[in-house]
């Protein structure tokens, strides 16, 4: 087959593609001295044995052997749970190299470890290229073991901690696990707006934006209207879904609460999918799909630091994290929830559940333990949920879902939005009605069935590392009372 120039030209732009897309590009590294994070020379192993490398990091643990002329150090750069052993040779400042804290870039030659180390290699150093010394009395984040409550106290310098550094690398899996599975699906990134007039979810407990003026006053309309901190980004994901199909936000949210629970911040980010030409049943199995895809991530990459919080704080987080990601979820209206709920002998829960309240977080935690799987609740009354939520047929419920998980209750919260611009109309009544004016064309202008949820990205991390309190879950958390 003879081609013309231009189909010639376009064959061979897309071989070109394809031999990019086939062939892994290697990793970069930007840092000084063509420094190697140390996870990557743990995975390699013993194939390295003989190779002249520079890694650097900071100290874990230091001590001095032979008459103080050797120093045994654990040397950790954050990539990696396990930290690299290092052999400092003799030197006037070998005591200061080997204080916790201190940082250091080495050059050295990897060496197979003796048989009885837990590791397979370990760093002779030859030279030493850059030190950052550290005063081993006044050091606030020694080695001896430290309460999670004191390490609030040090936001700057606890990410050099096991634990805060664990569940930071299991919170960054989850954030790229959360854009590939959009990406992979068709989702549209959005950046949705932190500044905003109105309030999605109709809870009142916002923060107000307010500017200094030059008579030492707050104006609190320099917009020309009040402004707040957003508590959800999904009426911006909503417009431009509506106009570009399937979208998804991930940032920053805020809520103004007096609450001093474990599971609870002022400053937190929110996972916001929304889908259109979509009903209830797309936007649950969208949510199970996500969730079990961000578990496998997490068992996949993240096997150290799993291992790390089974042994350390909750010894069945691993099994439930993999029961999660090969499971199928449940599916339960709320109606059926209230009443397995009332089939439990009295005396067990502090709130006797009733139809028309909200579930407790006792509630949600004993439907999916006893099921032993996570359970999507669907169709709850009209009078728990804000007003965007599509209205039933039955008057009484809408087409909401919660999805509950075992050992923590709500993960996540969606709908399918309310579509029909009557129907909105009467349930926006009572509410300022000019916030919402672009919300209504968008029902006014090609109305279409859809729907979204919103997942908590900190009650993610706190599901796949058996953390208790979720202020260690992100890496500045800000509560009523606190800010470091």
């Amino acid at each position: 087959v003879v081609l013309g120039g231009g189909a010639t030209l376009y064959f061979s732009r897309m071989l070109r593609g394809l031999r990019r897309l086939s062939t892994a590009a290697p990793r970069q590294t930007f840092m000084m001295h063509g420094m190697q994070p140390i996870a990557s020379l743990l995975a390699q192993g013993k194939g390295l044995a003989g190779t002249r490398v520079v890694v650097g990091g900071w100290v874990k643990t230091g001590r001095l052997a032979m008459k103080d002329t050797l120093g045994f150090i654990e040397l950790n750069d954050g990539s990696s749970f396990k930290s690299l052993q290092v052999l400092m040779p003799n030197r006037d400042d070998l005591s200061q190299l080997t204080a916790t804290g201190a940082s250091m870039v080495v050059r050295g030659v990897i060496n197979h470890s003796p048989k009885d180390k837990k590791q397979a290699i370990e760093l002779h150093v030859e030279e030493v290229l850059h030190f950052g010394p550290c005063d081993r009395t006044a050091y606030p984040v020694s080695k001896t073991a430290l309460t999670l409550e004191f390490l609030r106290t040090q936001t700057n310098l606890r990410s050099r901690t096991n634990t805060i550094s664990a569940a930071m690398r299991v919170r960054s899996t989850l954030v790229a696990a959360t854009h590939e599975f959009f990406q992979q699906n068709g989702f549209q990134y959005i950046s949705t707006p932190i500044l905003t007039p109105s309030d999605c979810e109709g809870a009142g407990s916002m923060f107000q934006v307010t500017v200094p003026t030059s008579s030492g006053k707050q104006d609190p309309l320099f917009f020309g209207k009040p402004v707040y901190l957003t508590v959800s980004g999904q009426l911006e994901a909503e417009a431009y879904a509506c106009g570009m199909g399937n979208v998804y936000t991930l940032g920053p949210t805020f809520r103004a609460e007096q609450s001093f629970t474990p599971r609870h911040l002022s400053e937190f980010w929110m996972v916001e999918p929304e889908l259109v030409f979509c009903d209830l049943n797309g936007v649950a199995r969208c949510a199970e799909a996500y969730i079990r895809h961000c578990c496998a991530a997490v068992l996949t990459r993240c096997p150290s630091e799993l291992a790390f919080f089974t042994q350390r704080y909750d010894k069945g987080v691993e099994a439930r994290v993999r029961a999660i990601a090969d499971s199928d979820f449940a599916r339960m209206s709320y109606t059926d929830a209230v009443d397995e709920l009332t089939k439990v002998p009295a005396g067990k829960f502090k709130r006797t559940p009733q139809w028309g309240d909200d579930l407790s977080i006792e509630h949600e935690r004993h439907i999916a333990d006893k099921l032993g799987r996570p359970v999507v609740v669907t169709d709850y009354p009209r009078s728990l949920k804000p007003f965007y939520m599509r209205r039933n047929d039955d008057g009484k419920t809408v087409a909401a879902m919660d999805v509950l998980v075992p050992g923590v209750g709500e993960l996540v919260g969606g709908s399918q939005r309310e579509e029909r611009l009557d129907v909105l109309e009467e349930a926006l009544s009572g509410m300022d009605g000019a916030h919402y004016q672009g919300y209504l064309d968008l029902r006014r202008y090609g109305t279409v069935p859809h729907g979204g949820f919103g997942l908590g990205l900190e009650r993610l991390v706190l599901l796949t590392t058996g953390l208790e309190n979720i202020r260690e879950t992100i890496p500045f958390p800000r509560y009523a009372g606190h800010v470091l």
